[in-house]
């Protein structure tokens, strides 16, 4: 079974770079979601706002050490934070998660960030991202709480790279994670990521997410079928050639869905 790449958060903790996303899936499809993914060989879950006991539940009897769990906190101000993140905790059925990310830059966004941040420091949770922020909110945040955060997970994909926000990321040791990495599945149908599929023997969707993983990202890929999970991890035994890098750089026309 293959194993995903990982990358190093600033703080150790390692983040596989393919993630299973559950975002925008009932909890009825969300627990069959997870469980083929596991067979798939997945280790890396991200679960949406509402999921977390489908999540947890599909996830039981797997070694906890062989997973990796993050779980989302709107911005919602200090104590609200805190209630939120302990019944993610312990709807996902874990003592500790591996990331936390604080979901959106509106309201108290400042004083969720500190909440989260407590929840790491007693050992709740092993490392603290954002999710959806800009560079002018990552500068807000970083200047209010004097905190980076691990992680940004945003929009990304070969239609918007968003590589003024990357290259702010880089400067400042933080990973970026993509949301809709396929832009919620157009760019299945481009024409240059196509013909890329026909000259790589894979699919438009392989195409992309090893784009993603090429480019140094953590790519969120949700799927409820099994051909599509099957087919979004099947990534790890060939390289786009770097000629071919640079035909989807192209791509990047600020399209975002």
């Amino acid at each position: 079974m293959a194993v995903p790449p990982s990358l190093a958060l600033s703080d150790g903790v390692r983040i596989p770079q393919l993630l299973f996303g559950v975002a925008g899936l009932t909890p009825a499809e969300t627990g069959r979601a997870v469980r083929i993914a596991l067979d798939v060989g997945y280790r890396g879950f991200d679960t949406a706002p509402g999921t977390e006991a489908a999540v947890g539940a599909a996830l039981a009897g797997t070694p906890r050490d062989e997973l990796f769990v993050s779980f989302k906190v709107p911005a919602q101000g200090y104590d609200t934070a805190r209630r939120a993140a302990d019944q993610a905790l312990t709807a996902l059925g874990v003592e500790r998660a591996d990331l936390c990310l604080l979901d959106g830059t509106k309201g108290a966004f400042t004083d969720t960030w500190r909440a989260l941040s407590r929840l790491r420091a007693d050992g709740r949770v092993r490392a603290v991202g954002v999710a959806g922020f800009g560079v002018a909110e990552l500068r807000r945040l970083i200047d209010a709480t004097g905190a980076v955060p691990v992680l940004n997970q945003v929009e990304l994909h070969p239609w918007l790279q968003q590589l003024p926000l990357r290259e702010f990321h880089s400067e400042r040791g933080i990973v970026t994670a993509a949301s809709s990495p396929a832009a919620n599945a157009g760019l299945l149908a481009d024409e240059t990521v196509t013909a890329l599929a026909a000259k790589y023997g894979k699919t438009p969707a392989q195409i992309v997410l090893r784009w993603h993983l090429q480019a140094g990202t953590v790519a969120v890929a949700a799927s409820a079928t099994t051909t599509r999970t099957r087919e979004n991890f099947g990534i790890f035994d060939f390289e786009l050639a770097d000629d071919d890098l640079a035909v989807v750089a192209e791509l990047d026309n600020g399209t975002r869905v």
